[in-house]
């Protein structure tokens, strides 16, 4: 089998399972695990992420207008490499690109590849997607990775269980804000967290910075999507410059390599989310993804 994955979070189920070998494309964003950076790539992106945050939310609003996409699809790379899966998504048109876009040119290549549609919105559903991609390769193993995953899942909850529980604001986007969509109000919850201004199991939406405020969290995270730690420095500036109350703590996470992605580090997303909730584990829990630059607790001035 030949496979075509236009998510990272689908590259990363597809290197999981162990189809490395059969993963043949990819999109520009596909960067985890390293190995997907060599694969070849058959989308790039119309946004310049060069420009500031609000002047990319701009720009991308436009283009969703304009065009429909931010994203651009190679069809000459994808008859070249004559898939017969495409794994894409409609979840979310600002993730990748649309689902009823790549339907309508698989009926134009050769191999006439199935298109299969990812689209979770709950912890439970990226586990389904991981079974769904098993299913569709003959990957008997992916019950037992899942199984895996679920078990991680239950460690944490159980030490989470009887810790104080703290109020949290999850931002997807600092300038404008948007507040916490889909899955990630429920990893809070699941974290030991209980959540302010949030969507579960919706998409994520702006919010104004009166609602930012108003909701008084004990606790800020800004993990923007597409960004990692060092790019969100600016926009946590932003932030506590629109903030007129003094939160006891605000962090800042990779929002490109974990909260961004429905896939299996989700299981490590909520791992750092009990962290930042959680004094007393945070020392076990979040040394190493301090260490290595994808979590960052941010000074506030007195």
């Amino acid at each position: 089998m030949r496979i075509i994955s236009l998510l990272p979070s689908a590259t990363e189920i597809c290197f999981a399972l162990g189809l490395s070998d059969e993963l043949v494309g990819v999109t520009h964003e596909c960067d985890y695990p390293s190995a997907a950076l060599v694969k070849p790539k058959i989308t790039k992106s119309k946004a310049k992420e060069q420009l500031s945050s609000a002047d990319i939310d701009s720009l991308v609003r436009s283009q969703l207008d304009e065009t429909g996409s931010i994203y651009e699809l190679d069809l000459d790379a994808l008859e070249y490499l004559k898939p017969d899966l495409i794994l894409t998504q409609r979840l979310c048109t600002v993730c990748a690109v649309t689902y009823d876009y790549v339907a309508e040119q698989a009926l134009k290549i050769s191999t006439k590849p199935s298109v299969v549609n990812l689209e979770p919105r709950t912890l439970d559903e990226v586990f389904d997607s991981i079974m769904e991609v098993g299913r569709l390769t003959g990957k008997e193993n992916a019950g037992e990775y899942v199984s895996t995953l679920r078990k991680r899942v239950d460690e944490i909850s159980n030490e989470v269980r009887q810790l104080t529980k703290r109020t949290v604001l999850f931002l997807e986007w600092a300038d404008p804000p948007f507040a916490s969509g889909h899955w990630i109000p429920e990893l809070i919850e699941m974290g030991g967290g209980i959540n302010t201004k949030s969507f579960k199991h919706s998409p994520s939406r702006q919010i104004s910075w009166q609602d930012v405020n108003e909701a008084k969290a004990e606790v800020i995270v800004l993990a923007e999507c597409g960004f990692g730690v060092e790019r969100q420095l600016q926009d946590a500036e932003i932030l506590v410059r629109n903030l007129n109350y003094k939160p006891k703590e605000i962090w800042i996470a990779d929002g490109s390599q974990y909260f961004s992605r429905p896939g299996p580090r989700l299981v490590e997303s909520r791992e750092i989310l009990a962290g930042i909730l959680h004094p007393e584990i945070r020392d076990k829990i979040l040394h190493e993804y301090i260490a290595r630059g994808e979590v960052q607790l941010i000074k506030i001035a007195s």
